[in-house]
């Protein structure tokens, strides 16, 4: 290969610049002595300071200057701190103040910088710098970053005129001579005198997400306690038996190395890596192809197109045994793919001289090596070309793996044996709000003392509402609203929505116009600022036809909401409670690492002929808005993964799902779609794991079916929660509210939030579709438990079971005073007698004492703490007992495609279920009725009654200390059974008799 003496163009150099623009602050303290403030601003990035101009005595200062600073380094600027402090000047101030008085701080990260064009104006509540200090306002900040690109032409090289002068011949590129099944290979480095060869580089592997250095730093730390990690470990659960997770044991013993792998949660897989890049000198041929050969594999690579220097950049993983690769060679042979078959050379390695490779080192770099054995030009059979390859022994933490081509998986179906990382989009709420609409062309002749009954209507893609009806002024033409249509928008933000005003006052409705505002043009809104609403004209009305004439005008107020938090997923399973604004993200508190080990004895899910059947199992989990899919490994019931995924956790109480699936679709033919079945999913809660522990259980896999519960296999998970700053950032999460400020500002109803979440599920189920492979919807829908919502007598059983049980705690506390007060057990009620006269004298120790108690309960619940993230409970979904008609009504589409008899029979049942409901609802209604009879009078006997003994027990409190009335009170409660009655007292028998509303109802 000759090489060019002519040097290229070094790359142009880029600078990123970081963008603060400080527009104003509202509402600062005074602290100048003389009611006001001379506020300005200093902000400090990276080492670099800068500040604003001091605006004189003002409480609302407005600045709009624009702060510029160098990032020192892009790749870690999502882990910079940005500090933005005000401070009121002295200079201007009231006396002699030593210093400058501060106003408060903003403290941001990186992760909440956004590109230019994405900014918005934010305020930032400004925050205390120590416990004491007092301070109020927000301070209004637009920040963002571009990429400044600097073009620079190095000086000439001393010699250039030189080598221009007296040009010499390139010596030829050194190629690696290989024999054919004769030799072993020579080690491949390069010669000295030569320039070493490109080492191809490329970004990390999509689903490994490199935390900052101090942040890892801290975390390994952390991990590695007194050797290779503390590991947790627990005892089996046998509560419900073959249904509940157990630890792996046996496996996974700690490393005493100090260096942590990037994959230590799952088992180390070897590969052989070969990478084929492109051949030269080849003889004649249509399209050549690849073939790898060892003793106990064999792959194929793609034809390459007929041209004199053919490429193909692939790159096979085949599965490699240490002790049996010891005297196994490697062949690579490089045939015409064409009608002849022609052998057009090979090249020969001894597998015990290929080096091992272990990330983080850089990619091997690929060689030239000499194809021999082939026909030659001349017939003969000496060197017929050479091709560019490079072999090395890996893992499944090689960069190079997610896109190679394995022998683990079919050929056939490449894209979908090889591990996927997918991104939820990104979603807005729009918020439409109608206000007015004016001089609409109303179906003239109505009949007298009749309104038109106007509505608008909102469509954006397949989401539609509609308003109520407008209500008509007296003194003008005009119909008013004032009410907000909220939809999902999705980026890139290419749809558009239309407004349609309708006339419904009729039978059919009629079109008086409508309005069609793209997405992309809508303001973004990140607080609750006020949006300036517009007129909008209406078009297409029924006598304008289509020439665009004028028939009416619409006010609006339109705005996209990024402080909103869209749900996509159901609220008790949710992963993420960020806003949609990146710039209102808070920092990570952790790293959420989970390692898919493999499952173990799946059911057969298809049949795959005399009898036989097989599954094609492959992993999804979802976390936040990363989504990640394993490779799918067919025709085993056993599968081992051993791929291991990160994510950064922004909130521990939080869920994240693993799902397992049967492959249909990459069986799909002709169009025809293949949904992929369900074998079981597995929840986890991040708040419930221990800090640094590593976690390795066997989870069943559970499916509800129609005929019933059915466990499908167990899978085998190791999850991790890297939290290296435990205090005060992660405790203090817990107490900040669950969802964004403007969910509480703002708040949005139960049924639109279902709605909306509907709409979002939807969106990303389509989005997700259209990725390649596609990740079904059905894949999509059962992950983010779309169907929670829909009826089920199982789950209202389950839930009223689960009242009953938080409910325990006081029927259990009131069976123990009933055991008291009937001297079950004498030293204990006389115990609780000395107790009670203790806390009837000192009322000081009753507060103390509480929380003491408290505190010993939850100390003592620290022996039977749980050892294993829970996962599925059948016991509690009430699975194990359900009855089959209860399941397949669980089970029907809505409306319902059941026989005309049996959904009579379930509507009979539930009517029975609902008058149940109603008796005790019409209980709880009639005891309140009963309190508020006792003065209201409906029956005076009873009302003279309760007054009199009210007052009574006035004079007698007023006269008689408290403390002898308690301890009366007391004595008496706890009195010996041979002084009670076996009747009902009659402060209960009073209350049963006072009347109620009961008797009035219909």
């Amino acid at each position: 290969m000759t090489m060019s003496s002519e040097q290229p163009p070094p790359p142009p150099s880029t600078v990123r610049k970081l963008v603060v623009e400080v527009i104003e602050a509202r509402d600062l303290l005074p602290k100048d002595g003389q009611g006001s403030s001379s506020p300005y601003v200093v902000v400090d990035f990276d080492g670099q300071k800068k500040r604003t101009s001091t605006v004189l005595r003002n409480l609302n200062p407005v600045w709009n200057e624009v702060l510029e600073f160098i990032v020192s380094d892009p790749k870690t600027m999502e882990w910079e701190e940005l500090n933005v402090e005000v401070y009121n000047d002295k200079k201007l101030s009231n006396g002699n103040a030593r210093k400058n008085h501060f106003l408060g701080r903003v403290k941001l990260y990186g992760s909440q910088f956004v590109k230019r064009g994405e900014e918005g104006l934010v305020y930032f509540t400004l925050e205390k710098k120590s416990v004491f200090s007092w301070i109020k306002g927000d301070l209004g900040l637009k920040i963002y970053y571009f990429d400044e690109i600097f073009e620079e032409e190095p000086p000439p090289p001393p010699q250039q005129q030189q080598e221009e002068e007296q040009p010499q011949p390139q010596p030829p590129e050194e190629v690696m001579k290989k024999p054919v099944l004769e030799e072993p290979p020579p080690p491949m480095e390069a010669p000295h005198d030569h320039p070493p060869p490109q080492v191809e580089t490329g970004p990390p592997p999509g689903h490994y997400n490199v935390p900052p250095p101090e942040f890892m730093q801290e975390m390994r730390r952390m991990q590695m306690g007194g050797g290779g990690g503390d590991r947790m470990k627990a005892h089996r659960r046998t509560a419900n038996g073959e249904y509940s997770p157990k630890i792996i044991a046996g496996k996974f013993a700690g490393d005493t190395s100090e260096r942590i792998p990037a994959f230590d949660l799952v088992e180390p897989m070897q590969y052989l890596f070969v990478r084929i890049v492109k051949a030269r000198g080849l003889t004649q041929n249509e399209s050549p192809q690849v073939r790898i050969r060892t003793t106990s594999h064999m792959l194929r690579s793609k034809p390459a197109s007929s041209r004199p220097d053919p490429e193909w950049h692939q790159v096979f993983a085949l599965g490699y045994n240490k002790e049996t690769a010891a005297n196994s060679t490697l062949e690579i042979s490089v045939w015409d793919g064409g009608a002849s078959e022609r052998f057009l050379g090979g090249v020969c390695f001894d597998l015990s001289d290929v080096p091992v490779r272990d990330p983080p080192d850089s990619p091997l770099a690929p060689q030239w090596y000499h194809l021999e054995g082939g026909e030659d030009q001349g017939g003969g059979g000496g060197v017929t070309g050479d091709l560019q390859l490079s072999v090395w022994i890996g893992t499944q933490a090689d960069d190079a793996f997610p896109e190679s081509l394995s022998t683990d998986a079919p050929q056939t179906y490449v894209s979908y044996t090889r591990p996927k990382v997918y991104q939820s989009p990104k979603l807005w709420y729009l918020r439409v709000t109608i206000i007015e609409a004016q001089d609409l062309h109303i179906i003239p002749n109505l009949p007298p003392l009749t309104t038109p009954e106007i509505r608008v209507k909102g469509q954006l893609g397949f989401q539609s509402v509609r308003t109520r009806r407008g209500s008509m002024s007296n003194h003008t033409p005009a119909f008013h609203w004032n009410e907000d249509l909220i939809f999902v928008a999705g980026e890139p933000l290419e749809d558009s929505l239309i407004l349609l005003v309708e006339d419904r006052t009729g039978r059919d409705p009629v079109l008086l116009g409508h309005v069609l505002v793209p997405v992309g043009s809508i303001e973004q809104r990140l607080d609750e600022r006020h949006v300036a609403a517009k007129w909008f004209n209406l078009e297409g009305g029924p006598s304008g036809g289509g020439d665009g004439s004028y028939c009416g005008r619409l006010y609006l107020k339109m705005c996209l909401e990024g402080g909103y938090h869209v749900l996509d997923e159901a609220a008790h399973i949710c992963s993420d409670f960020r806003p949609t604004a990146k710039q209102l993200w808070k920092p990570a508190v952790g790293i959420l690492e989970l390692g898919i080990l493999g499952a173990r004895g799946l059911l057969p899910m298809k049949s795959k002929g005399n009898g036989k059947g097989s599954t094609d199992a492959y992993c999804v989990a979802k976390y936040g808005k990363k989504w990640v899919r394993t490779r799918t490994i067919t025709d085993t019931f056993d599968p081992r993964w051993n791929e291991q995924y990160t994510w950064q956790v922004y909130d521990p109480c939080t869920v994240i799902t693993i799902g397992v699936f049967d492959n249909w679709r990459m069986f799909s033919e002709n169009g025809e779609e293949k949904l992929d079945n369900r074998v079981g999913k597995v929840r986890i809660r991040v708040s419930t794991l221990e800090s640094n522990k590593v976690y390795m259980n066997s989870y069943p896999l559970m499916v509800l079916m129609r005929s019933g519960l059915k466990k499908m296999g167990e899978i085998e998970l190791a999850v991790r929660f890297a939290c290296p700053s435990l205090l005060p950032d992660t405790c203090g999460i817990y107490g900040q509210p669950l969802l964004p400020k403007m969910h509480h500002l703002r708040p949005l109803g139960v049924a639109q939030q279902e709605a909306l979440r509907g709409a979002a599920t939807k969106m990303v189920a389509g989005w997700l579709a259209r990725s390649e492979p596609p990740l079904g919807p059905e894949v999509v829908r059962y992950l983010l438990d779309a169907d929670s919502h829909s009826w089920s007598l199982r789950k209202s059983k389950a839930n009223w079971f689960r009242i009953v049980a938080v409910l325990g705690w006081a029927v259990g506390l009131a069976k123990w005073l009933d055991h008291i007060r009937r001297w079950k057990n004498p030293i204990t009620t006389i115990l609780v007698h000395v107790l009670y006269l203790v806390l009837v004298w000192f009322p000081d120790l009753i507060v103390p004492t509480w929380f003491l108690y408290v505190f010993l309960i939850g100390v003592w619940y620290y022996r039977f703490r749980p050892k294993i993230p829970a996962g599925m409970d059948i016991k509690l979904s009430q699975a194990d007992s359900v009855d089959p008609d209860e399941l397949d009504e669980e089970f029907d589409t809505f409306p319902s495609s059941r026989p005309p008899e049996i959904v009579r029979v379930r509507y009979d049942r539930l009517r029975i279920l609902a008058a149940r409901v109603q008796t005790v609802l019409g209980d709880f209604a009639t005891q309140g009725e009963r309190v508020q009879a006792l003065v209201s009078w409906r029956d005076p006997r009873a009302t003279k009654l309760f007054i009199g003994v009210c007052l009574a027990i006035t004079i007698v409190l007023y006269v008689v200390p408290p403390k002898m009335v308690a301890v009366a009170l007391g004595f008496y409660f706890l009195r010996h059974p041979m002084f009670r009655d076996p009747m009902p007292p009659a402060s209960l028998s009073f209350f049963r008799r006072l009347p109620s509303l009961s008797d009035r109802l219909l």
